[in-house]
């Protein structure tokens, strides 16, 4: 028989949940998702368990994301299975947010889409030199969820512009500095701080684990990010990087090439939804606005056609249409934004607490 997807063990007073399909670099399914959000409420509720650990098995890292590859299958047999997923993992995603005990996400390795929705609204988030971070959905016709463009809309000047539309995969010191991480420990000694937190509070346990922050590239690039990235429309966006790309600025030629290579809808929706995002109160809402315009994401062309390209068919040169920035129907990205009706996503963090009251 083969293993659970996810495991589940208290050591201690520590809950320890492991995402188990190392060979997927832990991608998350529904059945995860589900999982994890019934041991939590579990647990919370738990006098025997005191904080919660969340780790991935293997070497590679905690989360690559969703998993994608069942999505492209839903889609294209025109099931229902992934708006279903969506709304159990936004649930997981505000109630880690608000969860009673110290939630504590080891991110290390690749830290990529829903794995930054399992570890980035814990309440101790720690990254390592492997860590590689980051929401890259462009590059497949889609846009960052999980809270993604709550947190990223919260980043300081225009880095989370920056890294939302082009999807780069980050270092440690640059999650830090967004906001998605808060301290840097040594994978070496992972172990024994685990084993620590069986019987330690995480706040007395980490002290002698935490590494100082090294040096933020996105921190250093500010001054000509937030001039870049300051418009709400992404052509302006590309003049500005080109035209910083044309003084010698390396940095900016190669974002501006990156963003060459996105769905030019992605982009769109992308820069709209977190500058709506930047708005609004509370996670839940981003959440909900996320999962509108991800289900109308779904009925496009260029969100199968993106995961075709980078990993049924991995050709990596994806048709998108419309080709160009300038093609993309206005009303199609504000319909984007408008309610479900029956289908509307509805989270009460208050529900989600009394859950686990």
């Amino acid at each position: 028989m083969s293993e659970p997807e996810v495991l589940f063990e208290v050591r201690g007073t520590l809950g320890v949940i492991t995402l188990n399909r190392p060979r997927a670099v832990n991608a998350l399914t529904a059945a995860m998702a589900t999982a994890m959000l019934e041991i939590l409420v579990e647990w919370a509720d738990d006098p025997a368990v005191s904080q919660v650990l969340v780790r991935g098995a293997g070497e590679r890292g905690l989360c690559a994301g969703g998993d994608i590859v069942a999505i492209y299958r839903d889609i294209t047999t025109g099931g229902r299975q992934t708006e279903n997923f969506w709304a159990t993992e936004y649930r997981l995603n505000s109630l880690i947010n608000a969860y009673p005990k110290p939630y504590i996400a080891y991110m290390d390795g690749l830290v990529l889409g829903g794995g930054v929705g399992v570890s980035a609204h814990g309440s101790h988030r720690l990254v390592t030199t492997r860590t590689r971070s980051g929401m890259p959905e462009t590059t497949i016709g889609f846009v960052p969820d999980v809270g993604g463009t709550y947190l990223l809309s919260r980043a300081p000047g225009q880095s989370g512009t920056h890294a939302a539309l082009t999807g780069e995969h980050l270092g440690p010191a640059d999650v830090l500095y967004l906001g998605l991480a808060d301290h840097l420990i040594d994978f070496q000694h992972a172990e024994e701080l685990f084993v620590a937190l069986e019987k330690t509070p995480v706040g007395e346990a980490l002290r002698s684990y935490i590494l100082p922050a090294p040096a933020s590239d996105l921190e250093s690039w500010r001054s000509w990010m937030d001039e870049a990235y300051a418009s709400n429309r992404v052509e302006d966006i590309l003049i500005a990087l080109q035209a910083l790309a044309g003084t010698g600025n390396e940095e900016a030629r190669r974002a501006s090439e990156t963003l060459g290579r996105k769905s030019p809808t992605a982009l769109k929706l992308t820069l709209a939804s977190l500058r709506r995002a930047k708005e609004l109160d509370t996670l839940e809402e981003a959440l909900e606005q996320e999962y509108r315009v991800g289900l109308r994401i779904l009925e496009s062309h260029d969100f199968p056609e993106g995961i075709r390209a980078q990993v049924i068919d991995k050709d990596h040169s994806p048709a998108w249409n419309p080709a160009k920035l300038e093609e993309v129907d206005t009303a199609i990205l504000e319909s984007s934004f408008a309610p479900l009706g029956a289908r509307e996503l509805k989270l009460d963090p208050r529900a989600l607490s009394d859950a686990v009251e």
